[in-house]
């Protein structure tokens, strides 16, 4: 089979899983589920050919439903396109400034923290149309939504809860079967079927569907479900907000939903590059992180001047690709146009699908994403810092929002390397015996600098060697092992050259960097008053020392 033919057959089979998820997925996020199929056309071929991997399949995700949802239900569909429509700038920005290699090393509690309490979230949210809840709207917090939820038990529609209980068995047993049959297309296809041949048997039996809950009117034409039309140009500011006007253009709505789309572009730029590292060890290539962020970028734009809602590169579509034998772009973009035609042409069929099963299909991906085991495994060995970035991270996830959870979980990330770089630079002094053996006076020590000198590490390495008795007439910094020094530790060393010369003690660096000591020298370390010399060896620093002495 030819590579063209491979990725052909990769592209429909990414198709096939790709259309029920964009739909329930959108559902998720409050929208109409065209929207949900719009992302996966327009994002899913526009990044795939500007983006930096050649295997990743990119749509709706479920890691957006948290920050969308909370949007569209205060500013609406245009506010949600006009959220896109900045985080895809955003991305951009972050491609150009050439920040993918850092947005990548991001610790592994903060995305577990990140994906669980998302998890919980959608599994939480998908219990009303699991259940057929008489619950109008899901409205406040996540604890008044819990509640309401909780008050809403003894409405539990039978009908509902059977459907949605066969599209989850099938969901969860489906997988044994080791069929190349994607599960939920199986489990949908039978819900399906099963509500409409009890509808026909049983007049009294009747579940809300795609077509009863959702509902389209274009150039005067109305209908049910899905509108059979190719997705239309249109500026995402002449969209309605949640009143049903239009939401407008305004530096003050940018400022509004500055926030969300931060956040928007955080996940997203975590997703994509966490999916394209899978996708490197899966396929063998090597994806370019900067490119990736820059075409998850324009893909977003793009996607949201034609209806799209946020989109991001997808692991599990990814990984059905690269086993079905994608290898190019070209597969992407196959299974864009799938989704394409199937809209055009099965848009009927598509409006028979329960909406409990639905959100039996969400629960399935609520837990794939919540990484249970993962969560477990890590509260169980993980240090205490680790344990505590990550419970932090699921509980303002879940009780919170995300835009506070993704603000607070990249400080933490910060905290935490900054926590963990001060303590691999050290500060030793060279003790007595060893000074015997190099025969030096008492009036030398020596300090042995281990590990880069920046802001944090500078004050605790260097704080102690102006900390000396009055027989000390000379010091020698041993820095052989310092790879880098910033700004603060030039202001360090400068205090402590200035420090040093009061009491009339001279200071021998040795081993530096060449670029470093490049750097002193700009910096004006060299000239400042006092003794100061820099050696290339420790036996010429120790022959300069006793010079000074």
């Amino acid at each position: 089979m030819s590579s063209i033919q491979s990725n052909i057959l990769a592209g429909l089979t990414v198709g096939v899983i790709a259309l029920p998820l964009s739909m329930a997925l959108a559902i998720a996020s409050g929208v109409p589920p065209q929207h949900g199929l719009y992302t996966a056309i327009v994002a899913g071929i526009v990044i795939a050919l500007t983006g930096g991997s050649k295997v990743n399949i990119s749509g709706p995700t479920a890691a957006f439903v948290v920050v969308l949802l909370p949007i569209v239900q205060q500013y609406g569909i245009g506010g949600l396109l006009v959220s896109g429509f900045l985080a895809g700038v955003i991305l951009v920005l972050l491609g150009l400034a050439r920040l993918g290699r850092l947005i990548e090393i991001v610790p592994y509690p903060v995305t577990v923290g990140f994906t669980a309490g998302i998890g919980v979230v959608i599994a939480t949210f998908q219990i009303k149309d699991f259940l057929g809840l008489n619950i109008q709207s899901l409205d406040g917090h996540y604890i008044d939504k819990l509640w309401l939820i909780l008050q809403s038990v003894p409405s539990i529609n039978w009908q509902e809860t059977m459907i949605g209980t066969l599209s989850l068995g099938v969901l969860i047993l489906w997988p044994r079967l080791q069929s190349r049959i994607p599960g939920h297309l199986v489990a949908l296809l039978i819900g399906s079927v099963t509500a409409w041949l009890i509808s026909q048997i049983t007049a009294d039996f009747s579940v809300a569907t795609i077509g009863s809950r959702f509902h389209y009117e274009l150039n005067g034409i109305t209908g049910s479900g899905i509108p059979p039309f190719l997705p239309s140009f249109e500026w995402p500011w002449n969209l309605p907000d949640a009143e049903g006007n239009s939401i407008g253009f305004s530096f003050s709505l940018l400022n509004t939903l500055l926030a969300s789309a931060i956040t928007i572009a955080i996940l997203g730029s975590l997703e994509s590059l966490l999916c394209a590292v899978v996708a490197d060890g899966m396929s063998g290539k090597k994806h370019n992180p900067n490119d990736e962020l820059i075409g998850q970028g324009i893909g977003n734009m793009v996607a949201s001047l034609f209806g799209g809602i946020p989109a991001t590169a997808a692991i599990a579509r990814t990984a059905a690709n690269v086993r079905a034998g994608g290898t190019s772009p070209l597969a992407s973009v196959v299974h864009g146009l799938f989704i394409l035609v199937a809209i055009l042409s099965l848009s009927p069929v598509l409006a028979y699908i329960p909406m409990a099963s639905m959100a039996a299909l969400l629960l399935m991906v609520a837990w794939n994403m919540s990484e249970a085991k993962h969560f477990i495994r890590t509260l169980k060995i993980a240090p205490r810092d680790d344990i505590l970035t990550l419970v932090t991270c699921f509980l303002l996830t879940v009780l919170f929002d995300m835009t506070i959870a993704v603000g607070v979980g990249m400080g933490l990330a910060a905290m935490l390397f900054i926590h963990r770089s001060i303590r691999l630079t050290e500060n030793t002094k060279v003790e007595s015996g060893r000074m015997n053996e190099l025969a030096l006076p008492s009036q030398i020590s020596i300090y042995d600098i281990n590990g880069p000198l920046f802001f944090g590490s500078a004050q605790k390495a260097l704080k102690n060697i102006t900390a000396i008795t009055p027989e000390v007439r000379v010091i020698v910094l041993d820095m052989t092992e310092v790879t880098m020094v910033d700004m603060s530790a030039i202001v360090a060393m400068e205090s402590i050259v200035a420090n040093l010369a009061a009491k009339n003690v001279g200071l021998v660096i040795s081993n530096l960097q060449p670029r470093i000591i490049l750097k002193l020298r700009r910096a004006g370390v060299r000239t400042r008053p006092g003794r100061i010399r820099f050696a290339r060896t420790m036996d010429e620093a120790i022959e300069k020392a006793k010079r000074m002495t």
